[in-house]
């Protein structure tokens, strides 16, 4: 039986961090996925650009449906459609792309585009964004969430790319509404040792910094 349940902001809002799988096999995501879970965190995020993306995403979401399971790395339509027959449910773009950002909005999915100057982040909101994915982040730093903020205080910005444990509670104290992850949070080292317990509480450490950060 399918899972046809929309995107949990409920869950989401809980620990707001997008981890980013990239290029792992089937068989490692499920394993993370279970573990994930079991850390009290809920989104993941499958890049188009994995090998058998479609397949692991529709996989997940059968596998784990207290999890929201979504699309990272679509950059066009036909990005999007085979992302959305796979029943992800919310997409993210590394870019700015129109005709992706409103087909989401018309059909109601969580949509996070990629943009890095105030104009485009401005524009991604514009278009019906549910959050702007701030990418890459790495050289800007949290200094910049705050910067931008300023004027556009009422726009949802997720840093990606550079966001770690060292960080991340400096991103979220300067405004940040969620945080998109990869490297950092799928650690290589306890991901290739199969340490369940390690990796469980490496992903406890995330949300542990964001105590007190959030909204009630």
């Amino acid at each position: 039986m399918q899972n046809n349940t929309p995107f949990s902001w409920e869950y989401f809002k809980e620990a707001p961090l997008v981890g980013i799988i990239r290029g792992l096999d089937m068989e490692t995501i499920l394993w993370i996925a279970q573990v994930y879970r079991e850390a009290g965190l809920s989104t993941l995020e499958v890049t188009m650009n994995t090998p058998d993306a479609a397949m692991i995403i529709s996989t997940l979401r059968k596998e784990f449906p207290e999890l929201n399971i979504g699309a990272g790395t679509v950059c066009s339509p036909s990005d999007l459609q085979i992302a959305l027959e796979a029943r992800s449910q919310f997409i993210v773009t590394p870019i700015l792309d129109e005709e992706v950002i409103k087909n989401c909005v018309a059909q109601n999915i969580p949509i996070f585009p990629g943009a890095f100057t105030p104009t485009e982040i401005y524009k991604a909101w514009s278009l019906g964004a549910s959050a702007v994915k701030v990418f890459p982040a790495t050289q800007l730093g949290p200094q910049y969430i705050k910067d931008i903020l300023g004027p556009l205080n009422e726009i949802k910005l997720m840093p990606t790319g550079g966001v770690s444990k060292d960080n991340i509670k400096s991103f979220f104290q300067a405004g940040a509404y969620g945080a998109g992850l990869g490297g950092s949070l799928f650690n290589k080292t306890l991901i290739g040792n199969g340490d369940y317990e390690g990796l469980k509480n490496h992903f406890k450490s995330f949300k542990k910094e964001l105590e007190g950060l959030l909204p009630e």
